[in-house]
């Protein structure tokens, strides 16, 4: 019990996370884009287009370095990876599997975040699931760090650009257009939103290494190509962020990150359906609309594009799949379904067709004097029983089970400046509890152990 009592103090504990966005980042990651071309060149194969202009984030936005503790990390990649659907058994939420990396992270001499003992031991083969994973964490965490300050007063939230896009573009199967191109999209969409004010919307890649700094710039000229793909208004307009976190850095864990500038503005015009409003699949065919010099056509290529007449239904999109991530954070099941088309899954979340997937919101916790509802996963961490509890505040909860996604943003955000200090006076939970401004909680404690009879197995 004493093991697992300091890895909850651990988790919580804030260390610094280097930050690294220059100049000299800037030309290495083009000198590896102008590599990656001679090879293409030379292999007879087409050219990736990628995001023009990236360039070293502000220093107002983001320092040298930020402070982040594990749980911090551990929660963005909770709340990011929910609707993935990657894993093999049905039974466990996917946010859940963030808990793998509990005793993953450390601090070294008291100040800079890395890889702990145990972080460092991974067979091969999961080396590359940790990178990617913890890449996921920290670029989210730093990025919106970096936009809170670019949109003061905005909520930055999280959604997964595959289940964004699907509810507008065929991303698989055989309707698919131009493969090689569909495939290359974001990881997600940051949405800095403001209820009554035009969203903003970020699409950024997120990757992760524990090799060379070099192959942090082929890293960020590939997620270059991510980004590229998708534009909202005219061709190169849209803000975009790329990162690479360095998992063996020196001196600790290093995020890497460029941005590309922009508007990516969503207005909301007076009569434009909210989303309270169910949606509907469309079909858009994949294509970006790029300008032509003076007295040429414009040009055509593969790619994501949402034109003038569609920023209502995109937001609409955005908003909605933002909720279904809430709602799957306290425990999937129909509440989810309610939020995503056909071609975003919606039937991987109705009835009991998997263990797992219909379970509902069975279980509320009060933590600095708000109620939380959601769900638990109990699990033993270094032998000791402990309870992981992820949820959403009470009455924003209520409101995304009855459809009311707008009431929701306006609560949410009134709610934004209440959590950190109901954090630092709550007395009511005793382990690591982190709140996001969008109301979701997640927390871990300790549960007391069950009487158990030893059973005696002949021949064992």
């Amino acid at each position: 019990m004493a093991e697992a009592a300091q890895v909850f103090e651990d988790l919580v504990q804030s260390w610094s996370v280097q930050v690294n966005s220059t100049s000299v980042l800037t030309r290495a990651v083009e000198d590896a884009a102008a590599k990656d071309d001679k090879e293409r060149r030379k292999d007879g194969r087409e050219l990736l287009r990628r995001k023009p202009g990236l360039r070293a984030v502000p220093a107002a936005e983001v320092g040298p370095s930020v402070r982040l503790t594990p749980w911090e990390v551990l929660h963005a990649l909770g709340r990011a990876t929910v609707l993935s659907r990657q894993g093999a058994g049905r039974g466990l939420a996917e946010h859940w599997g963030c808990l793998k990396y509990c005793q993953a992270l450390d601090g070294s001499s008291g100040r800079y975040m890395k890889l702990s003992e145990e972080g460092l031991n991974p067979r091969r083969h999961y080396k590359t699931v940790q990178s990617s994973e913890l890449g996921i964490g920290f670029a989210l965490a730093v990025a919106e760090r970096a936009l809170r300050r670019r949109y003061p007063d905005h909520v930055v939230s999280i959604v997964d650009a595959d289940i964004a896009l699907q509810a507008g573009w065929a991303l698989v199967g055989k309707d698919v257009q131009r493969r090689d191109w569909v495939r290359l999209r974001p990881d997600y969409f940051l949405e800095a939103w403001k209820p009554g004010e035009a969203s903003k919307v970020i699409p950024i890649a997120c990757k992760g290494t524990h090799g060379k700094t070099q192959y942090v710039h082929t890293q960020l000229a590939n997620a270059s190509a991510q980004v590229e793909a998708v534009h909202v208004g005219p061709w190169n307009q849209t803000p975009t962020l790329v990162t690479s976190t360095e998992l063996l850095g020196q001196g600790g864990i290093t995020v890497h990150v460029l941005h590309a500038p922009g508007d990516g503005s969503l207005p909301v015009a007076p009569g434009d359906p909210d989303a309270d409003h169910t949606l509907d699949d469309r079909n858009f065919y994949p294509d970006v609309r790029i300008p032509g010099g003076e007295g040429e056509d414009e040009q055509r290529v593969s790619g994501f594009q949402v034109l003038l007449d569609d920023y209502a239904w995109f937001r609409t999109t955005l908003v909605r799949a933002g909720a279904a991530g809430l709602m799957g954070f306290t425990g999937g099941g129909e509440p989810t379904a309610r939020y995503l088309t056909e071609r975003q899954g919606r039937r991987h979340f109705v009835g009991f067709t998997h263990a797992g997937t219909g379970i509902v919101q069975d279980i509320d916790h009060e933590i600095g004097g708000f109620t939380f509802v959601g769900t638990d996963h109990v699990f033993r961490l270094n032998g000791t029983r402990v309870e992981a509890f992820s949820g959403l505040e009470a009455s924003l909860f209520d409101h995304l089970r009855d459809g009311r996604v707008e009431q929701y943003r306006r609560e949410a955000y009134r709610l934004r400046s209440k959590w950190q200090k109901a954090l630092r006076d709550q007395k009511d939970w005793e382990g690591p509890v982190s709140v996001r401004a969008d109301g979701s909680v997640m927390a871990m404690r300790l549960l007391p152990e069950l009487p158990r009879k030893r059973r005696h197995l002949a021949g064992l």
